[in-house]
């Protein structure tokens, strides 16, 4: 059973910088892939950002190229996203999870966190 823990979350300006970690437990395997998902107001969830495990290979949403950076901490079993120049729409509750490299592409997220709230305000 893994367990997946968000933290960093926060309320921040336009502009400003926020970094969120990912503490996960239980069994990992070289496999797997972590990722981050958001899900803004009145929104449906969607994906942010994910990590690879074993190689740290890196994969984003257009949406966040060039301001967020995902990374992972290997012997601390954490995953931090790094979110520069946020924008007003980047507010949302966002989530940790785990899921598997498939064909080389982060797939089958079926392990969440419960997420933490980032606000991003004008």
């Amino acid at each position: 059973q893994v367990q997946l823990v968000e933290s960093g979350g926060g309320l921040v300006q336009a502009g400003g910088s926020l970094r969120l970690s990912c503490a996960t437990s239980g069994r990992t395997f070289s496999s797997n892939a972590l990722g981050w998902f958001r899900q803004g107001p009145g929104k449906e969830r969607e994906f942010v950002a994910a990590i690879s495990w074993s190689f740290g290979s890196t994969y984003y949403a257009d949406s966040v190229k060039g301001r967020f950076t995902i990374s992972r901490d290997n012997a601390k079993n954490t995953v931090h996203l790094q979110m520069n120049s946020l924008k007003l729409e980047d507010t949302g509750v966002y989530y940790c999870a785990m899921g598997a490299m498939v064909f080389g592409r982060p797939q089958a997220f079926d392990s969440w966190g419960q997420g933490t709230q980032v606000t991003v305000s004008s």
